[in-house]
């Protein structure tokens, strides 16, 4: 070591070997010489920009809004085909039977059937009268005596358009970059959410609510894709965490939103136009660079990338970290991504220490996560539609809880964090199968009845919220990194094709409404399970030091150990 002497002022002098002009020189060297280069093997655009800050987070609020029309598609549902009383607010009309005037037809207390007083037979009203101020979907087709059947028809095809979308957006960004892709789906489905709402055949108007749904999961793809581009770490895992507070921040304005329209076709034309706002935030909106760089093919693509870097740095305040030959590593970064080998085949992944057991827990427990999450929020329907409004905002705020409690496990339990999100949902779901003492308690408040339901109901649905989204923004962990890519889209392509069941597991509430939420606890107690057994994989990973020999023992550090960490490049952009 060079001792140092005390001077003047708290200064130090110079060491008698070094001269005085000789410092100067060495200081002027280095500053003429600008920013340190960085070595060719880092990851430019991370140094430059960082892993997280202004640039990052405006982006980030900006994709985000794209769940909020997303939630709206889903779940609009619930207010544009609303139960009607029947004798109150529709009644059969026989007069298509009544040619001559001389029988007398008998109907049914629901309305829904017809008895020829003369003959004795019965067959199914075909025509009705409505009285109801508001007009609905069920109106439009006549489905008040099959609606809960055609109900959960209709949302089945909005939810295989999810499935359709999710495969359609990842294959098209094999080609397109995910901001054209995500520009593409939000002028689709303007085009589509109009002619939905308008569609006067109920065929038709499935059809156009599955593309609808097609759009939105192209644009919620094509996001996701952007903002783990430009984030890192657990400023990326935090992102993808968050992602769905904003689909439940949609759920908590649909029932303001349509408490402005009096039919079910302005509702549509409400929930769509919305979408042309994300389409002029696209201006600020950057492309994904490393995409950009993959598929590079002249300067004039080196060019963009290179100006949306250097925006995100000035926005950042970090244009100091622009190295002098920040082009020439940017041209080197695009020749790597370039280079890259080809992800594993799927029957890869079944291989390795706890593949198969990652495996087969994370298909499952995401797809019971996925039936529940979609399931218990149109199961709202089963407490009442005098109480639609405060079930579905109470609905909204317990997602939103869910995911701040994954937020919290994956941060500051990141160890056992699986095994928090899962038996939470185990607790949770026990209690949500409570509702049987008192479903039959007929003499109990109404009021009181539905407010102990819907605390039953929301506790669970916070814990699948955590456990969907720590799935979500988690799963890639469990896997090296060559493999990260198509296990994700495994995982998640797996759940959306038994998402398609959800719709139809609320038709158990014509038995007791205890029986459709308890099959949801159900789920919910089965993906805990799964959920328990998923494990990080932990690698003895050891800092890169300078190699120089320590005079004294009292100099090394135990920050030069050998530390348990978990492999902070994560890659999950393909949902």
């Amino acid at each position: 070591m060079v001792n140092e002497s005390p001077v003047r002022g708290g200064g130090t002098t110079t060491p008698p070997h070094i001269l005085p002009n000789e410092v100067e020189t060495d200081a002027a060297k280095r500053m003429a010489a600008g920013p340190p280069t960085v070595p060719a093997s880092s990851d430019i655009i991370g140094d430059v920009v960082g892993d997280f800050g202004i640039w990052q987070l405006r982006t980030i609020l900006i994709i985000f809004l794209c769940k909020i029309p997303a939630a709206w598609f889903m779940a609009c549902i619930i207010f544009t085909g609303p139960e009607l009383y029947p004798g109150s607010e529709f009644t059969c009309d026989t007069s298509y039977l009544d040619s001559g005037g001389n029988s007398s037809y008998i109907v049914s207390e629901n309305q829904c059937y017809v008895m020829d007083g003369a003959t004795g037979s019965s067959s199914e009203c075909e025509q009705f009268t409505y009285e109801s101020s508001f007009d609905s979907l069920i109106m439009q087709f006549n489905l008040v005596c099959l609606r809960d059947i055609f109900v959960a028809w209709t949302q089945y095809w909005h939810l295989f358009g999810v499935l359709v979308g999710g495969v359609m957006g990842t294959k098209m960004m094999l080609g397109i970059s995910p901001r054209s892709t995500y520009c593409v789906g939000a002028v689709a489905q303007i085009v589509c959410g109009v002619v939905t709402g308008y569609a006067r055949d109920f065929s038709l108007h499935c059809a156009f609510r599955c593309l609808s749904a097609v759009c939105c999961a192209i644009m919620f793809t094509a996001g996701q894709a952007i903002f783990a581009d430009i984030t890192a770490g657990m400023h990326r895992i935090g992102a993808i965490i968050l992602y769905d507070t904003f689909w439940s921040i949609g759920v908590i304005l649909l029932p303001g939103l349509s408490s402005f329209f009096n039919s079910w076709s302005l509702i549509y034309v409400g929930i769509t136009f919305p979408t042309v706002m994300l389409i002029v935030l696209l201006y600020w909106t950057p492309d994904s660079p490393r995409w950009l760089l993959r598929h590079a093919v002249d300067r004039v693509s080196i060019d963009n990338v290179e100006e949306i870097i250097r925006e995100g740095a000035a926005i950042n305040d970090r244009t100091f970290k622009i190295p002098p030959d920040f082009r020439q590593q940017l041209e080197q970064l695009s020749e790597r991504l370039k280079a890259q080998p080809p992800p594993a085949p799927w029957r890869e992944l079944w291989q390795g220490k706890r593949a198969k057991t990652h495996m087969v827990a994370a298909h499952l427990a995401l797809a019971f996560f996925v039936i529940n999450f979609m399931g218990m929020l149109l199961n709202i329907r089963s407490f009442g539609r005098d109480y639609l409004v405060p079930n579905t905002i109470a609905m909204g705020f317990s997602e939103i809880i869910g995911c701040f409690l994954a937020l919290h496990f994956a941060l500051k339990h990141n160890k056992w964090k699986w095994q928090c999100a899962g038996v939470f949902n185990i607790l949770a779901g026990i209690l949500g199968c409570m509702g049987w003492i008192f479903t039959s308690a007929d003499s109990m408040d109404a009021d009181l009845k539905v407010t102990l339901w819907m605390i039953i109901a929301t506790i669970p649905k916070a814990a699948v919220s955590c456990a969907q989204s720590m799935i979500l923004a988690c799963m890639n962990e469990l896997m090296p990194a060559n493999k990260k890519q198509l296990y994700v889209f495994s995982v998640v392509t797996w759940a959306r094709v038994w998402l398609l069941s959800a719709p139809f597991f609320n038709v158990l509430r014509k038995i007791d409404t205890a029986m459709s939420l308890t099959s949801y606890c159900v789920f919910s107690i089965l993906g805990g399970i799964c959920t328990c057994l998923l494990l990080t994989p932990r690698t003895s990973v050891a800092p890169v030091v300078p190699a120089v020999e320590p005079s004294d023992k009292k100099e090394q550090s135990p920050l030069n150990a050998p530390v348990w960490t978990i492999e902070s490049d994560v890659n999950n952009t393909r949902l």
